[in-house]
């Protein structure tokens, strides 16, 4: 993939509340960079898979308009976006006093300086090793009762300090939240991730 200077393909940017996750709750300012290769068949912005559709923004331009907003906390999502070296956005970030937050599938080189990774692995595309000492935050999209022995193999791979979640599938979630319930009873390691912002009715 062709990649400008000092310029990534922004899908879209925008203020909201994070529905996932350890900072579900929280205020923050998403940038969601346009580009996967992924291919998650249930994915719910597919929109954003082509890159070349979406206009290429400087890293100055994503920076002042996420520093714009009264949050410190940028969640940089995609998309997977570290198809890109994110090394200078995160600088400029940081260097404005903001927090950086990604949400990854870890099938990419790990870039940039990252205050909370937030490893998703999706089985489509296998994830790099080194996500699981990186990652801060295991979170992994239940679509079937196949996956809670995925989930598990990936929690066995991560750090000691690494928090887990479990996070139903939208579209699955009348069938797989009882039993990511009754999991997480027994397996009390794990907690559950809820996608809050679409019961809001939120980006």
């Amino acid at each position: 993939m062709t990649k400008e200077l000092n310029s990534l393909p922004v899908m879209e940017a925008f203020y909201t509340i994070q529905g996932e996750g350890h900072f579900s709750g929280n205020s923050a300012y998403f940038i969601r960079l346009g580009g996967c290769d992924v291919g998650c068949v249930w994915c719910d912005v597919k929109d954003s898979w082509n890159a070349d559709q979406w206009p290429r923004e400087s890293v100055k331009e994503i920076v002042d308009k996420a520093k714009a907003h009264p949050t410190r906390l940028v969640v940089v999502t995609g998309g997977e976006p570290l198809m890109y070296d994110l090394t200078e956005l995160t600088s400029a970030l940081k260097a404005n006093g903001l927090q950086t937050n990604i949400e990854t599938s870890g099938a990419h080189p790990l870039s940039g300086d990252w205050n909370w990774v937030c490893f998703s692995p999706k089985k489509f595309m296998k994830p790099r090793d080194e996500f699981y000492q990186s990652a801060d935050e295991l979170k992994v999209v239940v679509y079937n009762k196949s996956d809670f022995k995925w989930a598990e193999e990936h929690a066995t791979k991560v750090n000691p300090d690494c928090l887990l979640y479990l996070q139903p599938e939208w579209d699955k979630s009348e069938t797989m939240l009882p039993e990511i319930i009754d999991y997480v009873k027994d397996n009390p390691q794990w907690k559950i991730s809820l996608q809050t912002h679409k019961f809001m009715q939120i980006p």
